[in-house]
């Protein structure tokens, strides 16, 4: 029943006062919150960074967008590093393999610190890079006005190590230009590239097999097979496979692909999923172990997501149902139990200090389809709060039978009023039951403005 207080406004983090007054309702301090990423400069702009970078360096402003979209969803991640050690909306990478970030900074002068912080110096940073690939291809002044001449080049750029990486990475650039690009970055602008139909010349890249070919060698029936570098796994096995461990790549999928085919990378995981389609690439085979999770390694499958932790737009529908299909595939192959004590995050692994796949994966739908649950019951809902104990009863003196570590989004079955809860300057005694978890959370940590949730039935 509501307080009547005001509706509750959306959180994303919790004050310091309600930090202080967690500690009752969720049993354990809340972590550091992290710094949030700086502001854009005022007067800049993304969308005039690309144009003068391309004008500046002769490549089409397009090409420079969709590369970007492809890498990082025009995302600077606060200047931190991917998982192959990248920076930036234009991912230029610093690992003993590859040198992107330091041949930018050769060729603009820009510090190593602004290109891996500076939006506007990265994407600089990026279009010369990729004007020195073109003129290292023989690209012309002609040819550079044609979108599809840079095919080459942007597979240079993005996985220059294996063949097939290098052509999925520039199938996903050109397919991203037919689809067109219309996004918002930090401080709300809104970067767009119209949709258009392009014939990418592929030169080389034409009869390379991306591991369709090879769907043979895979032994999920549908994945591709792209081997990873044999010093990046163990071959064989020490233990029974009991437990599958879901990974968050933080970077894109070819791009991922190709790290685990750096001898320098020393990681890997057996499987890779896109996120725009779910299409699935194998990389290490699940008789031999993969260096994915510490302690978990030589009894797991590990399963990696492209995408960010913190950018949900990743995780579409496609991805999930793809990666669920493998998940359910692998637990009936080993007859390994359809829960959260075998189905994992890289973050619950013993002895890990990930963060993946993070509190924007949605744990309760993702499991509904490993079970086989497509519909999965109750409606979903967002939560917030860090922690958010989860009760066997609805009242807070009853057991916590699990919690929800951060913001994520949870299946209602029914709610109910039970003990009252007083958090954040909200009183509320209803309760929503998460058949996912087994027991009841205070619709305080729902995340809409009503205290009684619209359209969920009574318990």
């Amino acid at each position: 029943m509501s307080s009547g207080l005001p509706a509750r406004r959306a959180r994303t983090a919790l004050c310091a006062a309600a930090v202080a007054a967690a500690l009752a309702l969720t049993g354990q301090p809340s972590p550091a919150t992290a710094a949030p990423a700086p502001p854009v400069p005022p007067g800049t702009s993304v969308n005039a960074a690309f144009a003068r970078a391309a004008d500046a360096h002769d490549v089409p402003r397009d090409l420079l967008v969709a590369i970007g979209y492809g890498e990082t969803r025009l995302d600077d991640h606060a200047g931190l590093p991917s998982q192959d050690h990248g920076y930036g909306m234009m991912h230029l990478v610093s690992n003993p393999e590859r040198h992107t970030l330091e041949r930018a900074a050769r060729l603009t002068g820009a510090s190593l610190a602004d290109l891996r912080q500076d939006t506007g110096a990265n994407i600089r940073g990026a279009a010369a890079v990729l004007r020195a690939l073109a003129d290292e291809a023989g690209l012309d002044a002609a040819d550079r006005d044609r979108l599809g001449a840079w095919y080459p080049v942007a597979a240079r750029y993005g996985a220059p190590g294996g063949k097939a990486a290098a052509r999925l990475y520039a199938d996903a650039v050109y397919e991203i230009l037919g689809e067109g690009v219309r996004t918002r970055v930090d401080g709300g602008e809104q970067v767009t590239v119209a949709p258009r139909t392009v014939r990418p010349e592929r030169g080389t890249y034409a009869g390379v097999d991306t591991g369709a070919g090879l769907a043979a060698a895979a032994e999920y029936p549908s994945a591709l097979w792209n081997p990873a570098y044999s010093g990046n796994y163990a071959a064989g096995r020490s233990s029974a496979v009991t437990t599958v461990v879901i990974h968050v790549t933080q970077g894109s999928y070819a791009g991922s692909i190709s790290w685990f085919q750096n001898p320098s990378a020393q990681v890997s995981a057996h499987y890779v999923v896109r996120s725009s389609d779910g299409q699935i690439t194998q990389a290490v085979r699940e008789g031999d172990t993969a260096w994915h999770a510490r302690s978990a390694n030589p009894y797991s499958v590990g399963v990696e997501h492209e995408g960010y932790v913190d950018d949900p737009a990743w995780f579409t529908d496609a991805m999930y149902r793809s990666s669920a299909a493998l998940t359910r595939y692998l637990t009936d192959k080993y007859g390994i139990p359809k829960d959260r004590a075998h189905i994992v995050g890289h973050s619950e692994v013993p002895g890990n200090d990930h963060t993946d796949p993070g509190p924007n994966w949605d744990w309760a739908y993702y499991m509904s389809l490993v079970q086989g649950d497509d519909g999965a019951t109750g409606t979903p809902f967002p939560t917030w709060g860090t922690d958010v104990s989860i009760r066997q009863q609805p009242t807070t003196g009853s057991a916590r039978v699990a919690s929800l570590p951060g913001p994520t989004s949870v299946r209602v079955a029914c709610q109910v009023h039970g003990g009252l809860v007083e958090y954040d300057g909200y009183s509320n005694d209803a309760w929503s039951y998460l058949p996912d978890h087994g027991g009841y959370v205070s619709n305080i940590f729902i995340d809409v403005d009503d205290a009684w949730l619209p359209g969920v039935p009574t318990c």
